[in-house]
């Protein structure tokens, strides 16, 4: 029988992929297994394997391409099979199955210039004057009810008059009702354009960088963010830092010890002695984990990941290093497996090694708080015999959710991590 095979699910928070590259071609035999192509994700690049046998006869994106979830990617034929006739039913691959399985919806093609979206949870069509449904596609009805566009008002310029979403986008926004809550709210505000001129160059979001865009507008217009920042004295974490590693250069496997690692140690083992910090808002409760699960803000190509190390307040020193090395070389390699972003309780993001002195980080949503690393700098600084002397100095800032965090339980937090930091000893206690 001819098989679709459509684009999965790989990711959380995937809504579309891009097909960076076809591992088979027409005419190739394709066993239950096989890569057939490297899908990437707005976390990864990943192999996509087939869950069907037979021979692959036509590909419907080419490489470079990008579809949203469900959307058919090429056709698979059993060994001598003729293709299937226009109006043919066709067997959807387990691919597509199991993207509606993990919750995303299934997709509608429009007869509008390929345009697709999911069906699930779009608004119906309202209805016009005379009572007649008004003719949209489901990508510009849901676009309207974000931005509170009255469809009935629109001249659509889809075939027989259908409104498509270029329609809608160009659409005056407010004309509707504004729909109610959270970032759908923010969305009906005139969106602010810039203007393009001569030699100015559009560059087209990737799939990375618009999920960041999602998260992070979600999370400054949904989470109510407080900012509380201490002032560190570096100079013995830097003392016991170079001590580490010169004693490990005595074994050539040895590892070599960052001031990000002691860091991260340090935020964790704040977390164990101040658990509130550990938590998460959800609607009428809150949830406080029993694992701290740190996620690592590493900075690549297409904008910024975060892996996560699972249960670190049970890991060495050695362990969170080595993690923290792996993580970040294959996310730089897009070789991360989406569970290994899933389920981050808080967040480091460390821009020392850039010579920033300070900076407000943005909660990365569902978590609570977000810690905010600056670099180390040498500043005069008055000693215990009232002296001016040069000290080594490190702002750590962190944001926090309000509705989950105190002001005075977020100071206990950061009071914990700068003793920490200040008596680096105790983090190998």
């Amino acid at each position: 029988m001819a098989t679709i095979i459509e684009m999965p699910k790989l990711s959380d928070t995937m809504t579309e992929g891009t097909l960076v590259r076809w591992l088979k071609k027409p005419g190739d035999t394709v066993e239950v297994g096989d890569e057939i192509a490297e899908i990437e994700t707005d976390k990864a690049t990943m192999s996509m394997e087939a869950f069907d046998e037979g021979v692959l006869h036509e590909l419907y994106v080419d490489e470079g391409g990008k579809a949203p979830l469900g959307a058919k990617l090429a056709l698979l034929l059993e060994e001598g099979e003729d293709p299937p006739a226009p109006g043919e039913e066709i067997f959807r691959g387990p691919s597509a199955e199991a993207a509606s399985e993990t919750g995303s919806a299934p997709v509608e093609a429009s007869s509008a210039g390929g345009e697709s979206v999911p069906t699930e949870g779009v608004p119906a069509a309202p209805l016009a004057s005379g009572g007649e449904r008004v003719a949209a596609s489901p990508l510009a009805r849901r676009i309207a009810a974000e931005r509170g566009i009255d469809l009935t008002k629109i001249q659509g310029s889809g075939p027989g008059g259908r409104i498509v979403k270029r329609d809608v986008e160009n659409a005056p926004v407010g004309d509707g009702a504004p729909p109610s809550g959270g970032a759908a709210a923010v969305s009906t505000l005139p969106a602010i354009r810039a203007t393009a001129g001569e030699g100015d160059e559009r560059l087209p979001l990737s799939g990375m960088r618009s999920v960041i865009a999602e998260r992070l507008l979600a999370s400054k217009t949904q989470i109510p963010h407080f900012y509380l920042t201490v002032d560190v004295d570096a100079a013995p974490l830097l003392a016991f830092r170079a001590e580490v590693n010169q004693a490990a250069q005595k074994n050539e496997e040895a590892n070599k010890y960052t001031i990000n690692d002691f860091i991260l140690k340090a935020v964790i083992q704040g977390a164990v002695a101040v658990p509130q910090v550990n938590a998460s808002f959800d609607g009428d409760a809150i949830i406080q984990f029993a694992s701290v699960n740190v996620c690592v803000a590493v900075a690549i190509d297409d904008g910024l990941v975060t892996p996560v190390i699972r249960n670190a307040q049970d890991k060495s020193l050695l362990e969170i290093s080595l993690a923290v090395k792996d993580l970040s070389a294959r996310a730089r390699a897009k070789k991360l497996s989406p569970d290994e972003f899933a389920g981050g309780t808080l967040t480091v993001s460390n821009l020392g090694a850039y010579g920033i002195d300070s900076f407000d980080a943005i909660i990365n949503p569902p978590q609570a708080f977000i810690i905010a690393v600056s670099t180390i700098r040498k500043t005069p600084v008055v000693d215990a015999q009232d002296q001016i002397v040069v000290g080594h100095r490190m702002k750590i800032g962190m944001s926090g959710d309000h509705r989950v965090i105190d002001g005075a339980v977020g100071a206990q937090y950061l009071a914990e991590l700068r003793r920490l930091i200040e008596n680096p000893a105790l983090m190998l206690l």
